[in-house]
């Protein structure tokens, strides 16, 4: 049975029936792959999964070293402690911590985040600026959802945390993107940025920006950069988001006072204890100006009602009774003892032309390869070497980053880094000899000569010439 040709007018713009369904005679885009295709919403339109996402059926086998995902390693947690604390707290409190909450939040939890925040520089924050969420990458949407309508420009570094890309996509806006170098953030290349968008039209929303231990690239930004962040942020009234999951975790010095400790009214600070703390708890913040924080808590309240109220209790009760400052100090040690594994792993293994970023602190380091290759495409080749990373190019809105690649070492073990750094480097080392073969073949040629074998020999066409090797800009149709 012949399948009904769906109407070329529909969804174009050049007439016909709506995409509604409301006429029973047009047939959807995609009848059989998604009978709903033609009613989404337009901000649904690109929706993919994320590189690190698409990598989990992956990195769960156990001969896969994952140097991909940035898991925190709970395991260091004292446990039993934590566990007898969220029972104790159930079997006390139960008839608070199961029920709805307020959709700010936990008051003593908004206390207690101000005392965290304090630790970067933050001593003027009041609990009636905090909105408690469901990690920070609700926080992230529900700024996003305030401040962005569908077109606007938004700000962010290059490359950018893929999380955030994820929201900004939904929100159907605009990311340009600004360097960033060893040191963060540059400072002219964000005013450069500021003065094309200002010189095209462009409505710029935000700056979105990780100042410390940048996921991915692991980098910090300089003091002095705060500074001139801060006062572009002042001269071109502009908004400027902190995301900050990872200031805490520093290895060898006291933490960076925060942008939002140099300017209470250009920053939005948004925090997270996934990295502190317990990602699987969910809990987040923002620290907002109060007629901002207004319409956050609304948002809050449409999207989810409220944060749920058993983990922020169980939250609070780790900051009130638990030895939290301490814990983050055992954190930070193993971290650095990851990292340099990591690091010197890279040294002794890498080949020439490989280079990498060397983090002070966080999950993260970003490594470019030999001049030629591309991460997206070796990955398969890594994957069957059994280890994994990151592709640079999830953390662009542009399609950059085919260069790059992101490694995590908050994850594995020592012992299973340098295996892993090792099965990579010998990925990495044949690649330019994979790219060589490949690229004396003429896939042109062979693409006509392989369709001229499917007819008959009186109908084929003499073969043409070769013309010798393929160019660099025909490397998409080769896999390495």
């Amino acid at each position: 049975m012949t399948p009904p040709v769906p109407d070329p007018s529909v969804g174009t713009g050049q007439g016909g029936a709506h995409s509604s369904g409301a006429s029973p005679h047009v047939s959807p885009r995609h009848p059989r792959l998604d009978p709903l295709a033609d009613r989404y919403a337009a901000r649904t339109h690109g929706m993919k999964s994320s590189e690190i996402r698409a990598l989990f059926s992956v990195v769960s086998r156990p001969e896969v070293v994952s140097l991909a995902g940035g898991m925190p390693a709970v395991t260091a947690l004292p446990l039993d402690a934590v566990g007898s604390m969220i029972g104790e707290l159930v079997s006390g409190m139960g008839a608070q911590t199961l029920q709805y909450g307020s959709g700010q939040g936990d008051p003593r939890l908004r206390e207690r985040i101000c005392d965290v925040m304090a630790l970067e520089g933050i001593t003027d924050a009041s609990p009636s600026e905090v909105v408690v969420t469901v990690g920070s990458q609700q926080g992230l949407d529900l700024v996003t959802r305030v401040f962005v309508d569908p077109g606007d420009v938004i700000l962010a570094e290059a490359p950018s945390y893929v999380g955030a890309l994820g929201v900004f996509q939904a929100a159907q806006a605009r990311v340009r993107h600004v360097a960033m170098d060893d040191d963060g953030l540059i400072p002219e290349a964000l005013e450069e940025a500021l003065l094309e968008c200002r010189a095209r039209g462009d409505r710029v929303k935000f700056l979105y920006t990780v100042p410390n231990f940048h996921n991915p690239a692991g980098v910090t930004l300089t003091e002095a950069r705060r500074e001139a962040i801060v006062a572009i942020a002042e001269q071109y009234d502009l908004l400027v988001i902190e995301d900050n999951p990872y200031g805490l975790l520093g290895f060898d010095k006291e933490p960076m006072r925060a942008l939002r400790a140099r300017n209470a009214d250009r920053v939005v600070y948004l925090g997270s204890f996934s990295k502190t703390f317990s990602p699987g708890l969910r809990v987040g913040w923002v620290l907002a100006p109060l007629a901002v924080r207004e319409k956050l808590v609304l948002a809050t309240e449409a999207q989810v009602l409220c944060p749920p109220s058993l983990t922020q209790y169980a939250v609070a009760r780790y900051l009130d009774t638990q030895p939290w400052r301490e814990q983050i100090k055992v954190f930070t040690e193993l971290y650095r003892e990851r990292r340099d594994a990591t690091l010197e792993s890279l040294t002794a293994l890498m080949p020439p032309g490989t280079t990498w970023t060397k983090p002070e602190g966080g999950f993260y380091v970003w490594l470019k390869l030999p001049h030629g290759l591309d991460a997206k495409l070796m990955q398969p080749r890594a994957v069957a070497a059994h280890v994994a990373y990151v592709p640079g190019i999830g953390f662009y809105a542009d399609g950059g980053g085919r260069e790059h690649m992101r490694l995590s070492y908050c994850y594995p073990e020592p012992h299973q880094i340098r295996e892993g750094v090792r099965r990579l480097a010998r990925v990495i080392e044949a690649g330019p000899d994979l790219h060589s073969t490949f690229d004396a073949v003429d896939t042109g040629t062979f693409r006509a000569v392989s369709a001229a074998t499917a007819r008959p020999e009186s109908s084929r066409p003499a073969p043409p010439p070769v013309i010798g090797p393929a160019n660099s800009d025909q490397s998409e149709d080769r896999q390495p």
